[in-house]
């Protein structure tokens, strides 16, 4: 939704960046072409106003002046005011303290409030709560069976006393719908009330008699992200009428301009407290203004990431996978195929590494991406013998020609994805051999050792070049690890599971401009490519590959002719 806005914001950056000093019409070029950038993006003009005043001021004051990159510091002080202009913080539900608590959900007609009402139950379930939800959308016509289908897919109970389609009182089910949860002991009641026009009178009295009726504990406002500035009317004219306590965005993974987000909070006072993101029941979380920020300036969002993939893999088998990979021979095609089925549950590839700091430089090489080759790499692997899994290096000709078959593919692709696993796996072997204290610099030491005592003296250690070799301290090889990350994911570099996803690109210190396809464990999967391209199995020589190159210290000991 912020692709276009966030577009022209790098543009304006970049052209800031090498500058050491910014002089008073530069910061006013720059402000000019913000400006320029919101209003295209629909954000509301009295937003847009106040917004360039307060980055002005700053922009303007000692903050930039004295700063030693004063290009990074305009994009710290624009960064805050979004963070500003979004709510500051996020917003969390208030629980009632006798249960059950009540949560009234109002909007427009067609804006998502039945969905949204299964997707927040969802949510509150997997927070431990005991959520019911009660149909008291009684005019539409089968937004009752609708939300009894809904509740049935999130394994939420309904209660829905009437048949709707204009038969019932909605006043009446909302009350008893409470009375049921007290009985059953339901700590959460959703209550999906019926759409209505901000200018249907008759329906807006509606909503304030059952809010009236039941007293919610946090009335939430339902508002399609997509619609524009009407949106921030509407909402003005519920807060008017009705009166709610936070506001709720949907269809954020639309292709609007997405200024209804950017402006709702700030004319409202209301915080938006929750995002729907997709289509399906698991795509809503809490509204983090401070990530959405950081996603509109190609910043990343890291923490959501992370915090999807906690709640996706399981820890025991993470730490399982993280010492295969450690080893390195241990890491075999079986343990690939669970680590492929592990990020498909994170969701579509493209969406996971949209998260990344700089994903916006790599967008179209994202939307070539097809979660389908992730199961044609799936089919291959399972086309093959237990044995064939764990030694790779058994497979001929012959067995390929029969894994094509089997799995419906090319010789060609097996031979790709074979290849770029045992790269893998001796990649990893030598990244884990450059660090302190990991399982590979171990098994270094004790090589080393025998050498010594079969009398050849120190000698230059495995991986060195020419030369008297210095001491690695731990800060060293983790820098040269960053280094080498981008290209390790050229060469299918495997890693997963949650201690993959930990570090890496994934760092407190990563660098923003790296790219997406440097994230470990994603891909940098085995036959998944990586690096400047993204080479998938089915995509010889994947979309825009480029061969990397190692550095001096991991590629290991000459061969005598090139000493």
């Amino acid at each position: 939704m912020f692709e276009t806005l966030s577009d022209r914001l790098n543009q304006v950056f970049s052209s800031l960046r090498g500058r050491g000093r910014l002089s008073p019409a530069d910061i006013d070029a720059t402000c000019r072409e913000i400006r320029i950038a919101l209003l295209e993006a629909d954000v509301a003009l009295p937003v847009v106003r106040e917004f360039m005043a307060n980055v002005r001021e700053r922009a303007n004051g000692a903050e930039v002046s004295e700063a030693l990159n004063p290009a990074q510091q305009i994009i710290k002080i624009v960064n805050e005011e979004l963070v500003a202009i979004l709510g500051g913080e996020a917003r969390r539900l208030r629980f009632a303290k006798v249960p059950p608590t009540v949560i009234m959900l109002a909007g427009l007609q067609g804006s998502g409030k039945t969905t949204l009402a299964a997707k927040l139950a969802v949510w509150l379930k997997s927070q431990h709560n005991t959520p019911l939800l009660v149909a008291a959308d009684l005019q539409r016509p089968n937004a009752v069976e609708q939300l009894q289908v809904l509740g049935e897919r999130a394994g939420v109970p309904v209660f829905a006393p009437f048949p709707g389609s204009g038969i019932g009182d909605p006043i009446q089910a909302a009350n008893l719908g409470i009375s049921e949860a007290e009985h059953k002991l339901y700590n959460v009641v959703i209550i999906d009330t019926a759409g209505r026009l901000g200018i249907d009178e008759e329906m807006m009295r509606q909503a304030a008699d059952i809010r009236d009726a039941v007293d919610p504990d946090e009335i939430l406002f339902v508002v399609d992200a997509m619609i524009g500035q009407d949106a921030v009317q509407t909402a003005q004219a519920f807060l008017d009428g009705v009166g709610y306590d936070g506001v709720v965005l949907t269809k954020l993974d639309g292709d609007a301009r997405g200024g209804a987000a950017l402006s709702i909070a700030q004319l409202t006072g209301k915080p938006v407290m929750f995002a729907s993101t997709g289509e399906k029941l698991e795509d809503f979380d809490v509204f983090h203004p401070d990530r959405m920020a950081s996603r509109i300036l190609d910043l990343g969002d890291v923490l959501t990431l992370i915090e999807q993939a906690e709640r996706t893999f399981d820890q025991e088998q993470a730490a399982t996978m993280a010492g295969k990979l450690a080893s390195g021979e241990g890491f075999t095609l079986e343990d690939f195929v669970e680590q492929l089925a592990m990020v498909r549950k994170l969701g579509p590839i493209g969406n996971l590494l949209g998260m990344l700091p700089g994903a916006a430089q790599n967008r179209e090489a994202l939307s070539q991406i097809d979660d389908k080759d992730l199961d044609r790499a799936a089919a291959i692997i399972n086309s093959m013998t237990v044995e064939e899994r764990r030694t790779p290096k058994i497979i001929n000709g012959s067995r390929r020609a029969r894994i094509a078959r089997g799995s419906g593919v090319t010789v060609g692709e097996v031979n790709q994805l074979i290849v770029r696993f045992l790269e893998s796996q001796k990649m990893m072997r030598q990244m884990m051999g450059s660090m302190p204290g990991m399982p590979g610099m171990r098994r270094s030491a004790k090589s080393k050792g025998k050498a010594k005592k079969k009398g050849k003296g120190g000698g230059r250690p495995a991986g060195a070049g020419r030369g008297t070799p210095q001491p690695q301290t731990a800060k060293q090889a983790l820098e040269q690890l960053a280094g080498l990350s981008g290209d390790a994911a050229a060469n299918g570099a495997a890693a997963g599971g949650r201690g993959a996803l930990s570090g890496g690109a994934l760092g407190a210190g990563a660098n923003r401009n790296a790219s997406p396809t440097a994230l470990p464990g994603l891909s940098s999967l085995p036959g998944l490519g990586g690096g400047k391209g993204s080479v998938l199995p089915g995509q010889p020589g994947g979309i825009g590959a480029q061969p990397s190159k190692l550095p001096a210290a991991f590629r290991g000991r000459p061969a005598k002719k090139d000493r």
